[in-house]
C-alpha cells in the first residue's frame, strides 16, 4: 500500500494552555515496530486525560477542579502515572481505525481490520503489574493524527455498523466505567449513585451498571434529564440538589460511583449504607474533599481508586458493543483541526456524551 511519509497532526508541545496544540501539516508519519500495527486514523475521542495533562491538572500542586488551562503546575508529576511526559506529544486515545501496515511478527492478515484501542501500554513480560503501564496519548503518541501506531495487542478488531465516530466514543469512557463498576463488584442487587451521569464516563457507568441488573440513581443538570434517562437509568436528579438525602431516604445507596468530587463529596458520602463502596476515577469539580473518617470506618465502608484497567476490560466491551447491549453516546464530532474549539465545548460541558475529532 502506497502511504505518504507525513501526515496532518494536532500536537501538544508542552503543559499550559490551548494555544500548546499546535496543528502541523506535515508532521512525520509514524512507521510500525516489530509486534506493532499503522492505523489510519478514523475518528478520534476526546476525554479528561487529554486535557488534563496538556493543561497540567494532574500535578499535586494543583487543587482546583478541572479548567483546562492553563496552570502552576510542576511539570515532573503532571500526568496520570505521576512522571513527566515527554514533548513533543500527540494526545488522544481513544482510536477508531483501520489497520493499514504491520511491524514484523504481526500477521499480513491483519491488515484491513477496523478496530478500536486498548489505551493501556502493558509490559508484556508482566501485564498485570500496574506499576508496568503506561498509557496511549501520554507515554507514546496518540490518535490526533491522521495516522497512528500501537502494539498489535492494543488494538481489537471490531465487528459492527456503528459509525468510525460512534465507536471511537468507547475505548477511554467506557473501559473506565467498567473498571470502576469491576473495583466495586457491582452486581443486580445493588443500587449505584452516579453523580455527573451526563458526562462520557458517567453515561457510561449508567449503561454498565444497568447491563449488570443494577438499580441506578442519576444526578446531571435538569437541561440534560431526557439524555440521561434514555440510558436507563432508574431515577434521574438534579446535579446537586439541597434536600439530596431526603430525595433518596426510600433508597438505599450501595455503591457510589464519582468522578465528580469537589463540595458534594461528603454529602454523597453520607448516603451510602453500611458495607457500602466507593469507587472513583476522577474529580473534575475539584480533588480536594473533606473527609470524615468516622463515616469511613463506623459504616465498614470500602473505597476504590480505579486508573488501570484489566487486560480483558475491552474485550468484553467489544462483544457487549457486537450485541448492542451497549450504545454510543456521540454529542458532537469535529474536525482534527478544530480540536481547540471542541476542547473548549467539552471543558464547558456544552454536550451531553462524547466529543470526537475526525482527521
Amino acid at each position: 500500500m502506497d502511504l505518504p511519509k507525513t501526515m496532518r497532526a494536532m500536537v501538544t508541545m508542552g503543559h499550559g494552555d490551548l494555544d500548546q496544540m499546535v496543528w502541523h501539516e506535515n508532521w512525520p508519519r509514524p512507521d510500525p515496530g516489530p509486534g506493532e500495527v499503522l492505523l489510519r486514523v478514523r475518528a478520534c475521542g476526546l476525554n479528561n486525560t487529554d486535557v488534563n495533562t496538556r493543561s497540567g491538572w494532574y500535578s499535586k500542586t494543583v487543587e482546583s477542579g478541572t479548567t483546562g488551562g492553563a496552570l502552576d503546575a510542576a511539570s515532573e508529576d503532571a500526568t496520570w502515572g505521576g512522571a513527566a511526559v515527554t514533548f513533543p506529544r500527540i494526545q488522544g486515545a481513544d482510536v477508531c481505525g483501520e489497520i493499514v501496515m504491520v511491524g514484523e511478527g504481526v500477521a499480513a492478515s491483519r491488515v484491513g481490520e477496523r478496530v478500536i484501542t486498548d489505551n493501556w501500554l502493558r509490559d508484556k513480560n508482566d501485564p498485570l503489574n500496574k506499576s508496568k503501564t503506561g498509557y496511549y496519548g501520554s507515554e507514546r503518541d496518540g490518535g490526533f493524527a491522521e495516522y497512528t501506531v500501537l502494539p498489535a495487542e492494543n488494538v481489537i478488531a471490531v465487528n459492527s455498523d456503528y459509525t468510525d465516530a460512534e465507536l471511537a466514543t468507547f475505548s477511554c469512557s467506557y473501559s473506565t466505567a467498567e473498571g470502576m463498576l469491576t473495583r466495586a463488584k457491582v452486581a443486580g442487587d445493588d443500587t449505584v449513585l452516579v453523580p455527573g451521569a451526563s458526562g462520557g464516563v458517567g453515561g457510561a457507568v449508567v449503561q454498565l451498571a444497568k447491563r449488570r441488573g443494577a438499580r441506578v440513581i442519576a444526578l446531571a443538570s435538569e437541561a440534560k434529564h431526557a439524555e440521561v434517562s434514555e440510558l436507563g437509568a432508574d431515577v434521574v436528579l438534579p446535579r446537586a440538589p439541597s434536600n439530596l438525602k431526603q430525595l433518596l431516604q426510600s433508597e438505599s445507596i450501595t455503591v457510589l460511583a464519582d468522578v465528580v468530587g469537589g463540595d458534594n463529596w461528603p454529602v454523597w458520602i453520607d448516603l451510602l449504607e453500611r458495607d457500602g463502596r466507593y469507587t472513583c476515577s476522577g474529580a473534575i469539580a475539584g480533588p480536594m474533599v473533606s473527609f470524615d473518617l468516622r463515616t469511613f470506618y463506623l459504616r465498614d465502608l470500602t473505597f476504590t481508586g480505579s486508573t488501570v484497567i484489566d487486560p480483558e476490560v475491552m474485550p468484553n466491551l467489544v462483544r457487549y458493543i457486537e450485541s448492542k447491549q451497549i450504545k454510543p453516546v456521540l454529542a458532537a464530532t469535529y474536525d482534527l483541526k478544530d480540536l481547540h474549539e471542541a476542547q473548549r465545548a467539552f471543558i464547558a460541558k456544552q454536550h451531553t456524551g462524547n466529543i470526537v475529532v475526525t482527521p
